[in-house]
Order: C-alpha cells, then structure tokens, then sequence
C-alpha cells in the first residue's frame, strides 16, 4: 500500500523518486505529487493486442512485441552510420534501423534475447532482401514489473507512453504516475466551480486524472490519440478555463481603477509632426486613433500594438510616447534582450533628434557608477524616456512621474514581470508591441487582458522582396549577386547565425567570417562587423557608417533583427538559414525592403538540413504574409519552440495545446466569462478566486488576478 501523500507534498518523498530522480523532475518544473499528475502522455499503445510480424503491412503504423537477435552498427558505401537490429516473434523477422544513434552503441542498449516492444511505420527494405522493416522506431524494453497489486503497466492493457526526463525513461515515469495516483487515493482537491462542471457535464478532477494516466481497456484509442477522451477534454478545459479567468480578472480590476487623463495638446501635434519620417498609412492612422482614445479615457490604457515587420510600429509607440511626455509624464520603453533595447536606443535617438526630450538606455552591462547616476535623474524626473531591459523592474529603479509603459516583444516577458513596471505608476497607461503576428487563439491566450490594434499595411513605397533558396555551392554567385548590387551604390546585410549572443564559438565564427568577407571576398569594399558584445559606442559608430553608406556591407548576427531602418539595404545573405525559425527569418528579411528598390533575400542552407527546416525554408521563399508564417511556424514548432524556449509569456500548459484544442480555448473562454459575471453563489465565486491566486502564480504569472 503506497504511503498517503497529499497533492501539494514534495515529489521526493514518493515511492521510486527520492532526491537524485526529484532532481530531473525539477528540471521540468515537476517538485510536486499534483505537478506529476499533470504530466500525461503524449501518446497510448494499445497493448491489448499487438501485431505479429506476419501480419504487418507496409504503410502501417503499429505496436510489435518481438526479441531482440542481433543488434550493432553498420557504413553504408556512402559513409552512413546505421544501428542495424533483427528481431523476431513466433510468425516472422522484422529489422529496424536508426541513423545517427551511436548512443544505442555506446550505452549497450540492447541485448539478444530482449524483448522488445517497437512502434512505428513499417516499410520495405527496398536494399535488403525486401524484408519489413521499421526507421527510426520508437520502443521500449519489456521488463516484468508489477505493481503492489500485482498488475502490469506494460502489457495486457492501454500503455500511456510520457516522454522521458533526463534517465526517467517512460517506463519508470509510468510506475511513479502510477504510486502518485495511489498516494493521493483519488483525493486531488476540485479546482473547477460547481456550477460550470455540473453546466458542462464534466468529471471530478481526480477521475479525470486516473482516467487521463491509465485508461479503461474500452477507450476507443482514436480519441485517446486526438486528446478528445472525457477525461483529457475535461483537463484541458480546466487549464483554459483559469487562464482564461485569470486574465479576465485582471482586465475587470484594470478597468476599475482611476488612471491618467492626458491631453493631445498643441505642442503634441507639433511635435508629432516634427518626426514623421512619412506620411502614415491608413493603418497606422487607425492605430494612433486607437491609442490616444484610450490615453485620453480616465481608464488606465491596457493594449497591444500587433503588426508585420516594417508596418511601423515603432513610430506610432513614439506618437504616444509624445503625448505622454507633452503632458509632463515620464515613458518606459521595455526590450527583452539588451541588444534590443540598445537597437531601440540607437535608433529613437535619431528619430527624436528634432525635439528637446532626454533620454537614456538602461541596461545590465552598464558600469554601476553609469547606472547609479542614471537611475538618480529618472527618479528625480530629469529623463523623459528611458529604454531598457529587465533592469527597469528592479526595485532601486523609481520614476518621478511614470505615466506610459512601452513593453516591445512581451511574448517574451512574463505577464508578472509587465505589471512589476506597471506598480512603478500610479498607474500608467501600457501599449504592448510585437513584430510577431499572432494567431488569434494564442493571442487570446497571451493576451486576454488588452485591447488590441493591428496595423495590417504596409507604407505604399515597399516593393515585394524576391526570396531565394541557395545551396551551400552557390555561395559564390551569392557573392558576387551582392558585389553587383553594390557597385550599384545598394547596400547589403550578411547575416551569421549566432542564436545566442552567449556562444563565444559561434560569435568567434562570425568574427572570422566577417574577417574572410573583408580581406578574400569583398576587398575593394568597406565591410563593417556587427554584434551583441561590441560596446554602445561601437555599435553606434557601426550603424552610422552603414546608414551614411560610408559601409556598404554590413556582417552581423540577428542584432539587426529589430530596429535597423537603412532603405538603401536591398540584399539581405542569411548564412545556415536552415538553423533559425521561420518568424525569425522573417524579422530578419523584414531589414530589407524598406526603400523603392527592388530588394533580395538569400537564404543559403546546407544539403542535409532536416525536413522541417526545408519545409520553413519553402514557406518563407512562398509567402511574405507575417500571419501565415506565424501560423506554420506555430504548426511546425509548436508555442514553446515558436517563441523560443520556454519563454516566459507562454503559459506552461501541461495538457493543452493551442493549435489543436482553439474548439475547447473559446468554449472555456465563454464558460469564464458567464462564471465571473453569474457564479453559481458569492461563496463559490470567492472560493474559486482564492483557489486562483493561491494556486497558479508559479505557472501563469496571476498573482493579482483580483
């Protein structure tokens, strides 16, 4: 009998964890019973009955139980490293492949006499003796484990199938899902009103939950495989319900609270006016409309700015940034990264050249003595807008008269780390800007608590640009492409992929490359070098020079991803493109095609890339609508991928996916709306509120839902 456990006990004490196993489990946010619990599987096999050899199909994808004969690595003539395995069962021999798995060598995976379960397509040998066989399978060793009651997770029933944690392979997670379900004895707390499951239909928590792990044998295994059982629906209709709730929430108490009312003076227009580089299109007449509406309401202004690459975002947040100041109010410009904050720096600066405000950068890389001095004249009010990073919500940071909060990218912030900010008014309008287009569902999701304005034009002077996928042996035209254009009087960006500015390797490489383009390529031509670690001053110096053409070759990584306008840029090589996501591509792309001319982007990509790079690749090449390649990049790489690893602004949803459950998203939406507006009695309504901000600010980010 599994000692009693309740939900909210540390995972260590439960049978089979123990320290070092409680240790992998943290990696993955798991320190709880009840955080375990919402670890589900991602697939099931139903092991009710498997499929023997004989009867196997080419095409057919499918369970086999077989023992392991031969095992080991093999070089095709071509110089491929294959893990070869033959194994058999009572009616026939089935071989299956791995490329590129030394690890199943070097750690003695397997053994004959093994057995084995393997799923996957099985196809035929079209090299061999035309025997069946499987690429890439997954499996599991069979071990005759039981549990204290003497059943089997591994055979004679459905096998839900986790993915591993570090060396917890799905077989043991199977056995701690199991001991956590029999510790806490079906008595996980409710979470969900009454009232909205009983409305809906929907099961107990902890039936849900058992159900979701260990499936009857009669659960039709279509639905388990679509996520659409009872159990699994009522689970992810609980986690976007409290999102959902959570969010609406906030933007209830948002609403109820007296804000700023500012003005559109005389001057404003004026010096509006005053840096304007064009005439704004329509869209972006829409948006200003919209904003300053909200500016000039006595409610605090909650609302995101969405719109392509080059549709000029950046502009209209100014516009309102002149608003704010012209009635005496300081702005914060907010930027995930420092390299952001300084590309926004660098080029609000020259924008607002015209007009007599102070402004500064506020960055970690800063020297103390420059921070301390800089973080005395925003308290002191001498600075009209500051731009920085994380290092504005530290808590010595203290604005005189904060009154608009500017937040770039929050899809990168945590909605905690946006209203960390926001406390530093009293309180501040907020305008949220991203670059990336959002579908509708993840944006009702990542922001449910503002309204929002798209600017869904571009200005009339942008030509299409021509994308083109080369292979790593036509560099050398791509070389010479851009040696034509710029002895054109154009301009040029290469770009090297360094991710992360952190990875000195990848940065020494650019640095070489960049050395390589200056001396052997493109001697006659100046060629400057831009990164994340150069000093302020060099990056400033760098952009001058390419802005004034005095360079016209500019090496960089994806510094330039944001806040670079240089119309006279119309070639754009992006070196590796296979190794970058496709919103990021198309950021990248969106530096050039900002003047009259024609522009070009090269995408040069190495033969082996993997078939989902190509498939990025293909896209961007087809389409330049920012909507549908966000779409596709969310399809193929899925929310947390699609913004970068477990980015902050992405709720870490254990059951739920966004693309795959928008039916159940809007159905929760609505089920929380009618909740908060008529609970079934105040008892239930405040109950469920405490429950909510008890339970769910480590995960969301709602530690102030109301």
């Amino acid at each position: 009998m599994a000692a009693r456990l309740q939900p909210g006990s540390d995972v260590q004490y439960l049978k089979g964890v123990g320290p070092g196993r409680a240790e992998m489990l943290a990696a993955r946010a798991i320190r709880t019973i009840e955080d375990l619990l919402y670890y589900t599987p991602f697939r099931y096999e139903d092991r009710t009955r498997t499929t023997p050899i004989r009867e196997l199909i080419p095409g057919q994808t499918t369970t086999v139980l077989a023992e392991v004969l031969t095992a080991g690595p093999v070089r095709t003539r071509r110089g491929t490293y294959i893990f070869d395995l033959a194994a058999r069962d009572d009616t026939g021999i089935l071989r299956c492949k791995w490329f590129n798995a030394a690890y199943l060598e070097k750690n003695r995976v397997f053994r004959p006499g093994q057995r084995v379960f393997f799923f996957g397509k099985v196809e035929r040998d079209p090299f061999g003796t035309g025997n069946l066989q499987m690429l890439q399978p997954q499996f599991e060793i069979l071990a005759e484990e039981k549990t204290e009651g003497g059943e089997s997770l591994e055979v004679g029933r459905i096998v839900p199938i986790y993915e591993s944690i570090g060396r917890l392979t799905p077989r043991v997670l199977r056995h701690l899902l199991w001991n956590a379900l029999a510790s806490t004895d079906g008595q996980v707390v409710e979470c969900l009103p009454r009232s909205v499951r009983e409305r809906n239909q929907l099961m107990d928590r902890s039936t849900a939950l058992r159900l979701t792990h260990f499936p009857e044998p009669d659960t039709p295994l279509d639905q388990l495989a679509t996520f659409r059982t009872s159990a699994q629906v009522r689970l992810i209709f609980e986690e976007l319900f409290n999102v959902s709730a959570g969010l609406l929430l906030r933007r209830r108490r948002a609403q109820s609270v007296e804000g700023i009312r500012f003005q559109v003076t005389d001057s404003a227009r004026q010096a509006i006016r005053r840096i304007l580089p064009f005439h704004p299109t329509g869209a972006q007449k829409r948006a200003i409309r919209e904003i300053v509406a909200d500016m000039c309401s006595p409610r605090p202004m909650n609302r995101l700015l969405q719109g392509d690459v080059g549709s000029g975002k950046t502009i209209v947040a100014l516009q309102a940034a002149i608003v704010a100041i012209e009635n005496g109010y300081q702005v914060a410009l907010m930027a995930p990264t420092e390299i952001l904050a300084t590309q926004h720096y660098l080029s609000i600066r020259q924008l607002l050249e015209p007009l007599p405000y102070q402004l500064d950068l506020l960055v970690s890389s800063r020297k103390p003595a420059e921070k301390a001095t800089l973080k005395q004249r925003i308290a002191e009010g001498g600075l009209n807008l500051v731009i920085g990073t994380h290092a504005l919500i530290e808590r010595d940071v203290e604005f005189a008269r904060l009154g608009l909060v500017i937040v770039d990218e929050q899809h990168r912030f945590g909605v905690l780390q946006r209203y960390q900010l926001i406390r530093k008014g009293r309180p501040p309008d907020v305008l949220v800007l991203t670059a990336t287009p959002i579908p509708r569902t993840l944006a009702l999701t990542l922001y449910g608590d503002l309204d929002c304005s798209v600017i869904d034009e571009l200005p009339p002077h942008r030509s299409p640009i021509v994308t083109r996928l080369l292979s790593e042996r036509e560099r050398p035209q791509a070389f010479e492409w851009i040696r034509q254009r710029v002895r054109r009087g154009e301009q040029a960006y290469v770009i090297y992929p360094v991710i992360e500015e952190s990875d000195r390797l990848e940065l020494q490489a650019a640095v070489r490359m960049h050395e390589h383009l200056a001396r052997n390529v493109f001697p006659e031509f100046r060629v400057e070098l831009l990164h994340g670690r150069l000093p302020s001053q060099e990056k400033d110096r760098v952009m001058r020079a390419f802005k004034a053409n005095e360079a016209p070759i500019l090496v960089s990584t994806t510094v330039v991803e944001v806040g670079v306008d240089v119309p006279n840029a119309t070639v754009m090589l992006i070196e590796h493109a296979d190794r970058f996501g496709l919103a990021q591509l198309h950021q990248l792309r969106g530096r050039i095609g900002r003047g009259p001319g024609q522009s070009y982007c090269l995408l040069v990509a190495g033969d082996a890339r993997t078939e989902v790079a190509s498939e990025r690749l293909n896209a961007l090449v087809e389409t330049a609508d920012g909507f549908k390649i966000a779409e596709m990049d969310l399809k193929l790489r899925g929310p947390g991928e699609f913004f970068g690893t477990r980015q902050w602004g992405i709720p870490g949803f254990r059951i739920a996916q966004l693309l795959r459950d928008q039916d159940i998203l809007e159905w929760a939406r609505r089920e929380a709306a009618e909740f908060l507006s008529h609970p079934g009695s105040p008892e239930e309504f405040e109950s469920y509120v405490a429950y909510l901000r008890a339970a769910w600010p480590r995960r969301y980010g709602l530690s102030s839902v109301a």
